[in-house]
């Protein structure tokens, strides 16, 4: 299995953003995060990655225990992440962007299975960073932008792709062509879990669903559960619109 995150207690001081949070992701599978507004769910995202300090509980990827592995060492582990922020380098061109992970991608051991991400593989999956890669970034509209993460992210060979608030301000129609670029990347046995603000969005993508509150996981909800989730008010209201 990608990833077990088991009892996770974590943050800094004495009060803990997460508190005990379990969740997995499955081969092949894509999985979200929601929850209101300081909830943390992208604690999560940071724990995972290293960058938050775990108090208490372990995160294991593909069978081995990675809670205290720095967070430049966890891609050998098959984890990359796509945060919010982006960190791109807005003075570098789009090719040389990628050509920086590609390079990097290369170093990564897989097992002989795995079939591995080329630059031509993530240029047909994007289609307008294809066309801008003599271009800067910082010159890209925002939705380029956030093809270029994820395009970045994928040419260092993940076999868990983690994208945190990767929708927020985009065009509906940038959304859609992400979206449907992640269900032909689970075709190549990429496993995905996202954050994601709108409940529709995460539905729509994911199989599976993780409901955070106050920095504990207080729900679990499949595809098929949510009419009925959605039709309980004191649910919607207690934990998904703060």
């Amino acid at each position: 299995m990608p990833l077990v995150v088991e009892q996770i207690v974590a943050g800094y001081g004495g009060a803990p953003v997460l508190q005990g949070v379990d969740l997995n992701v499955g081969d092949n599978e894509s999985v979200s995060i929601i929850g209101a507004n300081g909830a943390g769910k992208s604690t999560l995202i940071r724990t995972i990655f290293g960058l938050m300090p775990v108090q208490s509980g372990r995160i294991i990827m593909n069978g081995e225990d990675i809670t205290r592995v720095p967070t430049h060492r966890r891609l050998e582990h098959g984890l990359a992440v796509v945060l919010e922020e982006r960190n791109l380098f807005p003075d570098l061109t789009v090719e040389d962007t990628l050509r920086l992970s590609e390079r990097a991608g290369l170093r990564v051991k897989r097992p002989t299975s795995y079939e591995r991400i080329s630059m031509a593989d993530v240029l047909a999956l994007f289609p307008p960073v294809a066309e801008k890669l003599k271009s800067t970034v910082g010159l890209l509209s925002g939705g380029q932008q956030q093809m270029v993460c994820v395009a970045r992210a994928l040419l260092l060979q993940p076999t868990l792709l983690v994208l945190d608030e990767l929708t927020t301000g985009l065009a509906p129609k940038v959304v859609q062509e992400i979206f449907a670029t992640l269900a032909r990347l689970r075709q190549r046995g990429v496993s995905i879990l996202v954050v994601e603000q709108s409940i529709p969005l995460a539905i729509q993508m994911t199989e599976r669903t993780y409901v955070l509150s106050i920095g504990k996981v207080v729900r679990q909800v499949s595809r098929e559960e949510w009419p009925a989730v959605l039709a309980d008010e004191s649910l919607a209201k207690a934990y998904l619109h703060g």
